[in-house]
């Protein structure tokens, strides 16, 4: 299939025969999306993005192009150019954008504040409500719990400010925890300048409670933002600073630094390395004993380091080895953790597609469908884009077709 048919073939899908009435019908939906009655698609433009070099449309016109049908043009046979990154611009967006402002800028509150009496006691506090918000997270997603979760932060800071002698550093170790699941539920909404902002106050608060742990954690946090972005050597380059001083480290800290870098490796196309780091993490696991309320994953993830297998292989392409690691997980994952079995099924889905079993793929993407329009979770839109993508060689099957009807609801939810 030649890029330009993946156009036409959504054009058709919307019931537009010609690219008269495509050119039309965008033009009336970009200028009501945008407030812009100066904003028009001609039919001859229309003709040349279904032609063999389709180039690229205008930021403006990617947006009214993706709320239009529900695809970015990279995905409808565009050349992709060099630094281009997907815009999250819909109206859910906007509206969520509007309510994490006040919530992002919650990281840098203006002082001073009055001083108070702050009780030790406040420590397990924090922490006993952590441990509740992981949980939280696995059933809900991260819409519902922002708000929450850096509300607490923004307490926490407050008490900082207060403090003094061992409370005060037991509170810098709970806040930087606190920054980490922020920054983690924003990159899980697909804010990744959200993500990036709050990953970057966990360094600073980590690098304040001197806890060498903490500080590995917040590299390893760094990392997975950058894997999100597509950039294996600044993963590899980040966890490779945390376990350069592993000697000082807790399992759990290692074990995390090794499964990114091996998300890294799986970036720049290692297969040996990612192996080599995920059984390394695997030999550590037994080892894992300490008492700290965050990064707990690896304990309370079942199949965890198998998860991160799967994945890098899904990544390199190894559709049958990543399809048979997403059964077994699967078979052991609960189906409480909605999010993520959506995920981890998103992920199957595409494996079952690369290994040439597109009928497999459709039927498990009618459960991740369902639970992706619960969720709202940018994560497994993602990865329901990622599939779109594998099934394209069965596009104008019937196949094919199944799957753009089950995806609709996302789409239009997204």
């Amino acid at each position: 299939m030649s890029r330009n048919d993946a156009l036409r073939a959504a054009r058709l899908h919307k019931g537009w025969r010609t690219v008269e009435a495509a050119a039309t019908a965008l033009t009336e939906h970009g200028q009501q999306l945008l407030d812009d009655r100066q904003f028009t698609v001609s039919a001859r433009t229309w003709r040349r993005w279904e032609g063999e070099r389709p180039g690229w449309p205008a930021e403006e016109t990617a947006i009214v192009v993706h709320d239009t049908l529900g695809r970015w043009p990279e995905d409808l046979g565009f050349t992709t150019p060099p630094g281009w990154i997907r815009p999250e611009h819909h109206e859910e967006e906007q509206v969520r954008r509007q309510a994490f402002v006040p919530v992002t800028a919650a990281a840098l509150v203006a002082g001073p504040v009055a001083p108070q009496h702050v009780d030790p006691a406040l420590i397990d506090y924090f922490q006993q409500q952590l441990e509740g918000h992981y949980r939280a997270d696995m059933f809900l997603g991260p819409h519902d719990l922002i708000g929450t979760v850096s509300a607490q932060y923004q307490l926490i800071d407050k008490l900082l400010r207060s403090a003094k002698g061992e409370t005060r550093r037991g509170l810098l170790r709970v806040g930087a925890a606190y920054a980490a699941l922020v920054g983690w539920l924003y990159q899980d909404a697909g804010d990744m300048d959200g993500a990036a902002f709050w990953r970057g106050v966990t360094q600073e608060i980590a690098v304040r409670s001197r806890d060498p742990h903490l500080i590995g954690y917040s590299l390893v946090n760094q990392a997975q933002v950058r894997t999100d972005l597509g950039d294996g050597h600044a993963v590899v380059d980040l966890c490779e600073a945390v376990l350069d001083d592993a000697d000082q480290l807790v399992p759990k800290v290692r074990i995390m630094a090794m499964q990114q870098q091996a998300h890294g490796a799986s970036l720049t196309g290692e297969r040996g390395l990612v192996d080599q780091l995920i059984d390394q993490a695997d030999r550590l696991l037994p080892r894992v004993d300490d008492d700290l309320p965050w990064g707990n994953a690896c304990r309370r993830t079942p199949g965890y380091l198998e998860v991160q297998r799967a994945t890098c292989y899904g990544r390199l392409g190894l559709g049958a080895e990543a399809g048979a690691l997403w059964s077994q997980v699967l078979a052991i994952v609960p189906e409480t953790a909605r999010r993520d079995r959506g995920v981890y099924m998103a992920r199957q889905a595409t494996a079952a597609a690369a290994a040439r079993e597109p009928d497999r793929a459709v039927d498990i993407a009618r459960t991740v469908a369902t639970i992706a329009v619960e969720t709202r979770s940018a994560r497994m839109r993602r990865e329901l884009v990622a599939l779109e993508r594998a099934m394209r060689p069965w596009q104008d099957a019937p196949v094919g077709r199944d799957l753009a009807e089950i995806l609709e609801p996302v789409s239009k939810g997204s």
